[in-house]
């Protein structure tokens, strides 16, 4: 079963992926780390504004995954990086790789320190196959009625969230 991409659903997903299964844990016990993902509007996706999530660990432990208004972000988290809904695309689905598409300057960061963001760029890949656990669906992939829907499902949830 797909769950929608950048939804409640797939981060709930995740965060019971990733505590489900303690390699990653494991992998991760040097990072310590606050990151948020800002997805680009995308309105042709069905994402009408930014939108931003992302995971708070303490020595790899998932300690919470959330949807955050960017103000907030920035107060909480040690970094932001935004991209458009495809360049996550090809994140996720493994096309192509954060450290690349980063040094090209496709993924931006918004917040933090570069240098920071380099120390923990080498962990990328395990927070991909973290993020990936359950079979994701994306906008493109929909017909016009499930975006609609998507969009809907969107705006109701960022409404209740107050992101």
């Amino acid at each position: 079963m797909s769950v929608p991409y950048c939804t409640p659903e797939w981060l709930e997903a995740f965060a019971q992926g990733y505590r489900n299964n303690p390699k990653f844990e494991k992998e991760l016990k040097k990072l310590t780390t606050t990151v948020y993902f800002k997805v680009l509007a995308e309105p042709k996706w069905g994402i009408d504004q930014d939108i931003l999530f992302g995971a708070a660990l303490e020595s790899g432990k998932l300690s919470r995954v959330e949807f955050i208004s960017e103000e907030n972000a920035k107060k909480v988290g040690d970094f932001i990086l935004a991209a458009t809904p495809m360049e996550w695309k090809n994140i996720l689905t493994k096309k192509t790789k954060f450290v690349t598409d980063f040094m090209l300057g496709k993924i931006k960061l918004e917040h933090g320190s570069k240098v920071g963001i380099l120390a923990i760029a080498p962990h990328s890949n395990t927070l991909v196959d973290a993020m990936t656990q359950a079979e994701l669906r994306f906008p493109d992939d929909m017909s016009a009625d499930e975006v609609e829907k998507y969009r809907a499902h969107i705006k109701d949830f960022r409404a209740k969230l107050g992101v």
